[in-house]
């Protein structure tokens, strides 16, 4: 293969938290290191993941990813990890402190995002410092989507006569 190819087939990403959005509502959102295991990284070229339902936490002074799914590697042996095992995230100290700092606030939690493979070809998480979105914002944020499309297909269809 060529170096574009390679540069297309390492910058891409693995697996998004979609219903992060829907029930959330994003204040700010950063790039972490993950610490993983050589079979994961394997697994995660393959595109075998799922945000689903994770979050990350501070441990004393940690932050760990938690309930992430990774599929077992199916070339590995009997050293396969846990696939819902906690990971540890990376930030720079000063990161750490503001993000668990802002995590004590009333209602914040960090959300997973995104996980992704940089330029470099390192697996990334993108994580989210969210609060919780009320019912009826959900509702009015459907509302408002719902009516957009209506709009959108209004003008669509105009503009064919």
């Amino acid at each position: 293969m060529g170096k574009k190819e390679d540069e297309k087939k390492e910058n891409k990403v693995i697996t998004t938290h979609r219903e992060a959005r829907h029930y959330y509502e994003i204040l700010e959102s950063f790039e972490t290191g993950v610490v993983l295991m050589g079979c994961e990284v394997k697994s995660l070229r393959e595109g075998q993941a799922s945000l689903v339902g994770s979050f990350a936490r501070f441990e004393g002074a940690e932050l760990w990813l938690m309930n992430s799914y990774i599929a077992p590697y199916e070339m590995g042996n009997r050293e396969n990890p846990e696939s819902k095992r906690q990971r540890k995230l990376l930030l720079h100290k000063a990161q750490l402190q503001k993000t668990q700092a802002r995590t004590q606030e009333k209602g914040l939690v960090l959300i997973p995002l995104k996980l992704y493979f940089n330029d470099r070809g390192i697996a990334k998480l993108e994580l989210g410092l969210a609060k919780s979105k009320k019912l009826h914002d959900q509702r009015s944020d459907i509302k408002d989507r719902q009516s957009k499309r209506d709009i959108d297909r209004a003008i669509k269809n105009r503009n064919r006569k």
